[in-house]
């Protein structure tokens, strides 16, 4: 009778293009996007986008973080490439297909990948000043002359609907395009500036980083150091902070854009502006991110896995990282029990350096509602000793939430890691059992 409740729930679906979806938008200044359906994908749907900056009274910088899989793609290593000859500046265009890895794919794929670049660059009358970014199948060669076609073809705009195709360019199996923007204020001047995000991904997904490619992009005016520190700060409390099924792609790559189109005094390390900038984009980065997870391939639950009081950030992240990456857990989340033996099983084998973060005597793990109903919290274990009280009903009201909280507090210091998972269900196993085809 219980299987048959949870075949019923996984058969109710969100409209997720309604909630996470934006209806308008503003965007950073000087910049441009085009996106194309060059036919690699049988569907028909977009598989090619560009983004470009237009300002060209500014020196643009740029940063990005790549896949740690062994086995980087083509693209991760071109980009990469493109990065460092320029010194992190004078980065002015992102080129990305999707339908094709373009990984494991040798000289010939490393050959297609600088042919991409040279096709843009040539466009777009630009030097060496192209990333270039590929999602999809592993093992299989670009189609070359579709794409190369696309690019000569592509045509440019700022409006809302030209953002909104970019971001649908990039999809493979996303249920909703991930796209955000929002705009802040420096504090110092008052300044307006925009981030602009879009971001791929619904499985595969699994630190450092996970199956995705994401953009920020922004018209403030950020020192090449600055905008490395700001990004990798970043993104190791949002884009390192997901999981959906625990595997890697060799294809991950998150990167920042600024143009400098804003005309603010350029942000340095040392600014004043810098700590605001910099926990601004953090906090933008982890909304994108959310929506990887929110999308998470037949993900019918959003879990928020907080640990604190720690010893150290590092051992949060770790312990953080192992309860969203157990699929005893997520197994569990998906039936609705709360079975927290297997979030403290986790936290036991987290491959923490010591053990210094961990007193069995102080753990605390409790269930949080998001909504508005009381109790809030349900503790189930207290300083190491189960809850013998714990009210089942209420448990199965929390566990029955589209959105859920799992509050890991380890009383051994003061700090602290949010991470960001999602059950695991029949779904996820029909979606990946036939992704070729």
């Amino acid at each position: 009778m219980k299987f048959n409740s949870i075949l019923l729930k996984a058969a109710v679906t969100i409209d997720k293009y309604a909630l996470y979806v934006p209806k308008t938008g503003t965007f950073p200044k000087k910049f441009e996007v085009g996106s194309l359906a060059t036919g690699v994908k049988k569907n028909g749907n977009l598989d090619l986008g560009i983004i470009v900056n237009t300002n060209k009274d500014a020196k643009s910088t740029a940063s990005a973080v790549f896949t740690t899989n062994r086995f980087k793609a083509a693209p991760v290593l071109k980009s990469k490439q493109v990065l460092e000859s320029n010194n992190f500046k004078d980065v002015n265009a992102i080129v990305v297909n999707s339908g094709c890895a373009n990984s494991m794919t040798g000289e010939v794929g490393m050959a297609d990948t600088e042919k991409m670049c040279e096709l843009v660059n040539k466009k777009l009358n630009l030097k060496d000043q192209t990333l270039v970014m590929s999602t999809g199948v592993i093992g299989q060669k670009l189609q070359m002359d579709k794409i190369s076609k696309g690019i000569n073809d592509i045509k440019f705009g700022s409006s809302y609907e030209d953002w909104l195709n970019m971001a649908k360019s990039i999809c493979t199996t996303d249920t909703f395009p991930k796209l955000i923007s929002s705009q802040f204020e420096l504090k110092s001047t008052g300044e307006l500036y925009t981030l602009t995000g879009i971001a791929k991904g619904a499985g595969m997904i699994c630190p450092n980083m996970a199956t995705l490619l994401g953009y920020i992009v922004t018209d403030l005016s950020i020192s090449s150091n600055g905008i490395k520190k700001i990004l990798s700060f970043a993104g190791e409390r949002s884009f390192n902070c997901i999981s959906v099924d625990g595997d890697m792609s060799t294809n991950d790559t998150i990167s920042m854009l600024a143009n400098g189109a804003a005309n603010n005094k350029t942000i340095d390390i040392d600014s004043s502006d810098f700590e605001d900038v910099a926990a601004n984009v953090t906090s933008f980065a982890q909304q994108l991110a959310q929506l990887v997870v929110r999308d998470g391939e037949g993900a019918t639950k959003f879990v928020t896995v907080n640990v604190t009081k720690s010893k150290s950030f590092a051992d949060a992240k770790i312990i953080a990282e192992t309860i969203s990456n157990s699929s005893l857990v997520k197994t569990a989340l998906y039936g609705e029990d709360a079975n927290w033996g297997r979030i403290l099983c986790a936290v036991g084998y987290s491959k923490l350096e010591n053990f210094a973060s961990l007193d069995e005597s102080k753990l605390n793990v409790k269930f949080v509602a998001t909504d508005d109903s009381i109790p809030k919290e349900l503790p189930l274990l207290i300083n190491g000793v189960p809850n013998l009280n714990v009210d089942e009903a209420r448990a199965s009201e929390i566990l029955a939430l589209n959105d859920l909280e799992i509050v890991v507090e380890l009383n051994t210091g003061s700090e602290e890691c949010s991470f960001w998972t999602c059950d695991l269900s029949h779904e996820y196993v029909t979606i990946n059992g036939d992704y070729r085809s």
